[in-house]
């Protein structure tokens, strides 16, 4: 059984699986893939969408968003908003779900794990430096490349070009290596809301020892921000007729 909604929840679950568990390995204690760095983290976060872009398409899901910026992004340039609630509630399902087999799979981790931060960083995202308005400038400006990119990559002048079918996955995860290379630095690069707020409501209610608070004031900045850039990103798409 396959459905547009299945596609959204599995693709997800598992764009967060793999990219919440890349920083889990990386962040927590007697990993062997702990301290491995930056480069680890964002070459994770690639193969995760890519990853998930294929399971999504494969379960139902041809548009395989997998993040509510991109299907607000989508719906803008379009002018139909009916698949944006459905879509945010699979998403959001999805990613808790992933969160907590991410926590699952580093279950003897957490308790070797004296820093808190470094939990709550494994779930969702945190900024280098905490400043809620250049945070937010950040977030709005990463999501707005991420979901214009992605409307070029499918956009008809690509397509005309010759693209070949099943490319499109494979250079959706390098747009998204590129943005946490090029932009993820200051806030970690959440450019998806369901990817910040279902991992951190699966980091609140799980039994994580010392795991500290799950750091809500900042949430919003993580869900706001890639919304409002993604909106504006579709806003672009119209202007441009991608």
């Amino acid at each position: 059984m396959t459905s547009p909604m299945l596609g959204e929840f599995f693709g997800t679950m598992i764009l967060i699986l793999m990219g919440d568990g890349v920083v889990a390995g990386v962040l927590l204690k007697k990993s062997k893939a702990e301290a491995s760095g930056w480069m680890v983290i964002t070459a994770g976060w690639a193969f995760a969408v890519m990853c998930g872009v294929f399971i999504a398409i494969a379960t139902g899901s041809s548009d395989a968003h997998l993040n509510p910026a991109v299907t607000l992004g989508f719906a803008v340039r379009t002018g139909s908003f009916a698949k944006f609630a459905p879509y945010l509630a699979a998403q959001m399902l999805g990613a808790f779900v992933g969160a907590v087999l991410v926590w699952v799979h580093f279950l003897p981790h957490w308790r070797e794990t004296p820093d808190a931060h470094a939990k709550l960083a494994s779930f969702c995202s945190t900024p280098a430096i905490r400043n809620y308005a250049a945070n937010l400038v950040s977030e709005i400006i990463a999501t707005f490349v991420l979901v214009l990119v992605i409307g070029a990559i499918f956009s008809r002048a690509v397509a005309s070009t010759g693209l070949a079918a099943g490319l499109a996955p494979y250079l959706v995860g390098s747009l998204v290596w590129g943005v946490g290379l090029g932009l993820g630095g200051p806030t970690g690069y959440a450019i998806n809301p369901a990817r910040d707020f279902g991992p951190r409501v699966a980091h609140a209610v799980l039994p994580i020892p010392g795991k500290g608070g799950s750091d809500w004031v900042y949430a919003s900045v993580a869900i706001v921000g890639p919304l409002i850039g993604g909106a504006l990103a579709g806003l672009a798409m119209r202007w441009f007729n991608f």
